[in-house]
């Protein structure tokens, strides 16, 4: 399957993506869209901010220039031309300060046996998933997937991503969501990962399915795809994460795999 020369660029709080993926609800943002090379997303809540096209930038959202992360996410597209933006990741510190404000730290790693897990500072654009959304991944985690789905398909078995790559903001947004509903840290976390901890973050997990079968569910296991990523995965260099009697205590999740390395 042939790559697309299409890319995430990442900074902490605000994300470019190619404006030609995208297809804007409100019509004087699919104009502003139409002509852009790029659109800029805040992490938090998926919102666009704006289009850029060359040095022209096109708010979406009132106060753009207000904007916490604006002038970092500029930064990092300009950094992207200079350098191809790949190969190195975001750092930790603000997220280690936010999560001091959830009041966790990184003794909560140590009890479940996870490392904290850096955002990169670039993706790549791996298809679609089920729902048709954009699925980023690392970029040889991109191509593993590629070329298995494509393998999987040549023995008749469809995978679909349900999800890919998730930010920390994200991960912090569903914590301030259920805060805001009365729920408790910690009978947050007997459900959610603390942000900062998913192997989402790093680009090389997947939420893998198939067509007919609910995401993210136990009963995968019994699906031929299932049968063929236990044979077949390995080859790609992807592994399941959380077998049954996992030592970080986290529930079974047969749709959950990693890309390591090619075996």
């Amino acid at each position: 399957m042939r790559a697309l020369n299409w890319h995430l660029v990442n900074s902490e709080k605000v994300e470019a993506w190619p404006a030609r993926l995208l297809r804007a609800r409100a019509n004087a943002d699919a104009r502003a869209l139409a002509g852009a090379e790029w659109a800029l997303r805040r992490k938090r809540d998926g919102r666009f901010l704006a289009a850029l096209e060359g040095p022209r930038l096109t708010a979406l959202v009132p106060r753009l220039h207000h904007e916490p992360g604006l002038a970092d996410a500029l930064q990092a597209l300009d950094a992207m031309h200079e350098r191809a933006g790949a190969g190195f990741d975001l750092p930790l510190d603000g997220l280690r300060e936010r999560l001091h404000t959830l009041g966790l730290d990184e003794s909560y790693g140590e009890q479940v046996g996870l490392p904290l897990v850096a955002e990169p500072a670039r993706l790549e654009f791996a298809g679609f998933d089920r729902y048709r959304r954009p699925l980023w991944l690392l970029d040889p985690a991109a191509r593993a997937w590629r070329r298995m789905q494509a393998a999987a398909h040549d023995d008749d078995i469809r995978l679909e991503a349900i999800s890919g790559y998730r930010s920390h903001d994200y991960q912090l947004g569903i914590f301030e969501r259920k805060l805001a509903r009365g729920l408790t840290v910690e009978q947050i976390l007997a459900v959610n990962a603390a942000p900062g901890y998913s192997e989402h973050h790093g680009g090389c997990a997947m939420d893998i399915g198939t067509p007919g079968e609910p995401p993210a569910e136990e009963s995968f296991e019994a699906t031929p795809a299932f049968a063929w990523l236990h044979r077949r995965a390995g080859d790609f260099g992807f592994r399941m994460s959380y077998p049954r009697g996992n030592p970080h205590g986290i529930v079974y999740e047969p749709w959950h795999w990693r890309w390591f390395e090619a075996s």
